[in-house]
């Protein structure tokens, strides 16, 4: 992608020192966070952090999420290529790069419409097709493009929001930190016989989902 050879230098460091040490194992996982620019996704690309151990703000009081945590979601989606997958929290538009890695499309639904435009444009810059970005209601899913074999939701919701589960295939696979405003747990759901099998992956704090099922602005 013409990036500088000292940015995939720091791609690997952090493949290596936050993602392997943490037992992050998925190859193609791996891959892809080596592969994508995460510094292009920064409101300022030359940002020394952009490769550190820890999430940024992108404006709007929103924030690029932790590599690691970005890393762990994705692989807790078990992705083999040839899902569509909806997005909750489009934000810089990180994850759905690294998700149009996996998938075989990305819908990715944001509520500010600058942030949405600004990632469509970096998305298109980088040659990810496969991706389109919505400016909507998060909460709502989006019912167009529905049914969806994954789910991953960027923002934390009080709870699984019904239009989520009615957009969702059997077998399918959900993650979504789930809490208050606070602190969440990372949760992954599972649709078996029409019921979602729920299992922890541990504690996790990110930005409130606002919207119709989530939190009020």
């Amino acid at each position: 992608m013409g990036e500088p050879d000292e940015h995939a230098a720091e791609r690997r460091s952090m493949v290596e020192h936050q993602l392997r040490r943490r037992r992050i194992a998925d190859e193609r996982v791996l891959a892809a966070m080596e592969k994508v620019p995460r510094h292009r996704f920064l409101p300022s690309p030359t940002d020394p952090a952009a490769y550190g151990d820890h999430p940024l703000p992108i404006g709007d009081g929103q924030t690029i999420s932790q590599p690691y945590m970005v890393a762990l979601m994705t692989e807790a989606l078990c992705l083999t290529g040839d899902e569509r997958v909806l997005e909750i929290g489009t934000g810089s538009g990180y994850q759905a790069a690294i998700l149009a890695e996996l998938a075989r499309e990305v819908y990715s639904v944001e509520r500010f419409p600058g942030l949405a435009e600004r990632a469509r444009a970096l998305l298109a810059d980088l040659g990810y097709s496969n991706v389109t970005v919505i400016v909507g209601d998060g909460s709502l899913g989006h019912p167009e493009a529905a049914p969806y074999d994954r789910i991953i939701v960027t923002a934390a919701a009080p709870e699984i929001a019904d239009p989520w589960v009615e957009q969702f295939v059997e077998g399918g696979i959900l993650v979504v930190p789930l809490g208050d405003r606070w602190g969440q747990t990372l949760t992954r759901a599972t649709m078996h016989r029409g019921k979602l099998d729920q299992a922890s992956l541990g504690g996790c704090v990110f930005v409130p989902l606002v919207g119709e099922h989530g939190w009020d602005d």
